[in-house]
């Protein structure tokens, strides 16, 4: 039986949620990730 670590999410789950596409989905989002690109921060990954 392998071990499973606690609060391991699906990394498919984890773009789901965090990912650009749902950051780009919201209008906070969309602020955010424009708040990070005048800061020249990288983004989220995927």
């Amino acid at each position: 039986m392998a071990m499973h670590y606690p609060k391991r999410t699906s990394k498919r789950k984890r773009v789901r949620q965090f990912g650009f596409r749902a950051r780009m989905k919201t209008s906070l989002g969309r602020k955010m990730i424009n708040r990070k690109r005048k800061m020249k921060r990288k983004l989220t990954p995927m």
